[in-house]
């Protein structure tokens, strides 16, 4: 599953560190979740949407965004 997190994040300026604090997770989670290794609770995932003011759909998706 394809996930925009790094760039939304880096969008705002926010290192893994600091998106990790405001979403309460480990920096590694936010890296797992950006890399693609880790695919996020449904909390964790409706907290991302929040905190980005998006959807689910769109921070994450299965088809590669052009």
């Amino acid at each position: 599953m394809q996930n925009d997190v790094r760039r939304l994040r880096e969008d705002r300026a926010l290192s893994q560190g600091d998106l990790a604090k405001q979403l309460g997770v480990s920096r590694q989670t936010v890296n797992a979740i950006e890399t693609g290794k880790y695919l996020p609770s449904l909390p964790l995932a409706l907290a991302i949407g929040r905190f980005f003011s998006k959807l689910v759909e769109e921070v994450f998706h299965d088809e590669p965004v052009v």
